[in-house]
């Protein structure tokens, strides 16, 4: 199935952006090529650590289960993405689940060429790097978010995170290219749902955010301007 992988897409994905075509096609040979179709589990919690997981297209999220079956988001994952990175290094399993949202085609590599990797090609191991610094960088973020005791503040702070990633720049104002339910929103800075549709509605009323037909999110230029 790697005739399916072409070298473009591989150039999508974070770790292996800054590659040559030569690198590229070395990396291809060492990954395999998977489809998942919406709400399939790609990736058990007890399988963590034996293989890492890159989206060429599509989308996913991670969840925990509570001991009462409820599903709390931790993230999301979107085209370029990659996740199990850490469990490959460390070698211990991570308490989540991902599940494709939508269709998805995916590629996986095994431990073993996974280090491979690494060792011959120090440009992958740069990037590597730089990409666990930012999501260091984003827990911290996620952290501070929580330290809110106002509401609305965490939600607008979890919005302009979001915009660093998500987040594209329009005349009317910056998209989250995201799609967030709201027990998403509420899952992932610990509020009820109850609290962020009151939130959310009130901002729509006044003209600070809209959602859009696809469950985007649209923060007008007056979404910066909200004070609590």
């Amino acid at each position: 199935m790697k005739d399916d992988i072409t070298i473009e897409s591989l150039k999508e994905i974070a770790l292996f952006s800054s590659l040559t075509s030569d690198e590229l096609h070395q990396v291809r040979e060492k990954i395999v090529f998977k489809r998942f179709k919406k709400n399939e589990i790609i990736l058990h919690e007890e399988n963590t650590n034996e293989y890492m997981y890159m989206i060429l297209k599509g989308e996913a999220k991670v969840v925990n289960t509570t001991d009462k079956g409820k599903e709390i988001l931790i993230t999301m994952h979107q085209s370029g993405d990659f996740f199990g990175e850490l469990s490959l290094i460390d070698g211990k399993t991570a308490p989540a689940t991902v599940i494709a949202t939508k269709d998805s085609v995916t590629t996986i590599i095994s431990k073993k060429d996974f280090y491979s990797l690494l060792f011959s090609q120090s440009q992958v191991l740069e990037n590597l790097l730089q990409l666990l610094c930012s999501r260091i960088r984003e827990s911290l973020k996620k952290i501070q978010i929580l330290n809110f005791n106002n509401a609305a503040q965490r939600i607008k702070m979890l919005f302009l995170m979001l915009s660093e990633t998500y987040g594209e720049k329009t005349e009317k104002g910056t998209i989250l290219k995201i799609r967030l339910i709201h027990q998403d929103i509420a899952d992932m800075i610990g509020l009820t749902r109850e609290t962020v549709t009151r939130i959310l509605d009130k901002w729509q009323r006044g003209g600070e955010i809209e959602i859009l037909q696809n469950r985007f999110i649209l923060l007008r230029p007056e979404f910066e301007t909200i004070t609590f």
